[in-house]
């Protein structure tokens, strides 16, 4: 039998935008290293026509993931935690490298987003109870008021939280029917972007998610002015591109979620859901009351 040394196979990795992998348009790549220092690969350096693609993507399918049932959702959302059990092994190599973890603290953050996945597929169907509910009013009306999805969510994803910090902030706009157009972590992008490759084998729709790679400070300012967009998670910039990505979005109306201290390891209760919803109340008449009592 040959003592043939095999060649390398290097993955190639690419951007999940509607649902498909493209290169960068621009066809630029920037290299990846582990803390170390090592190279682990070259990763797509977005542009701002990758950006407005993504957002061109995200808009086509927010309606129908919006309509979708909440129970659809869970299941869905469910699904991709699946996905990513099936996958732990690989998720945890890459997240090690990206963060300079030891294989046990690398598996503990897979885990703990797996988990996080299944925590919030659990909510899609009981955050209306929570955020909604009937309101009492002088007069013979029913006055209901209702949470919904904002729209198109640009999340800058944590810097430093590869994987962990990156379903955290992802899985709770897509929970509340909102699409969102995602820039992965600068320095640590690989887990971001094989999380695409499980989004679009978990019956997820093409479009709801899409994934970026690259410079934040090159796409944030434009996707922060894209008149498409309708709310911005600054999550991932530092002090100074939060302020810049700030002023641009309140040009135009934006809903903005400031960045804050956080542990993803924690619980992460329900704000950042309700940080993207909108809550309509609709006015609805009962009938007229006199003194006979209700005309119905």
């Amino acid at each position: 039998m040959s003592d043939t040394t095999r060649l390398s196979v290097f993955k190639t990795y690419k951007l999940y935008v509607g649902g498909k992998f493209p290169r960068s348009e621009s066809g630029r790549v920037y290299e990846v290293s582990d803390s170390k220092g090592n190279w682990l690969a070259n990763a797509p350096l977005s542009s701002r026509k990758d950006a407005r693609d993504a957002v061109v993507a995200a808009r086509k399918a927010q309606g129908g993931w919006a309509g979708a049932t909440a129970y659809l959702r869970g299941q869905i959302l469910y699904r991709v935690a699946e996905m990513l059990e099936g996958r732990r092994d690989q998720f945890v190599r890459e997240v090690a490298d990206a963060e300079g973890l030891s294989k046990s603290k690398a598996a503990a953050q897979v885990d703990a987003a797996i988990d996080r996945w299944v925590w919030y597929a659990g909510w899609t169907d009981k955050i209306a109870q929570v955020t909604g509910g009937a309101n009492p009013v002088a007069g013979p009306f029913f006055n209901l008021s209702t949470p919904e999805p904002t729209g198109v969510v640009t999340v800058l994803a944590p810097q430093e939280s590869s994987f962990l910090g990156l379903v955290s902030v992802i899985a709770p706009v897509i929970a509340t029917g909102n699409t969102a157009v995602v820039i992965a972590s600068e320095k640590a992008p690989l887990p971001a972007l094989s999380l695409g490759e499980v989004l679009a084998t978990s019956d997820l729709p093409g479009g709801v998610v899409n994934i970026l790679s690259g410079k934040a400070a090159e796409m944030g300012p434009h996707l922060a002015a894209h008149l498409d967009v309708n709310a911005i998670d600054l999550t991932g910039a530092d002090a100074d591109l939060a302020r810049e990505l700030e002023i641009a979005a309140a040009e135009n109306l934006k809903r903005v979620l400031r960045p804050r201290t956080e542990d993803f390891a924690e619980s992460p209760g329900t704000d950042r859901m309700t940080a993207f919803l909108e809550t309509k109340t609709v006015w609805h008449p009962t009938g007229s009351l006199g003194a006979s009592g209700s005309s119905y």
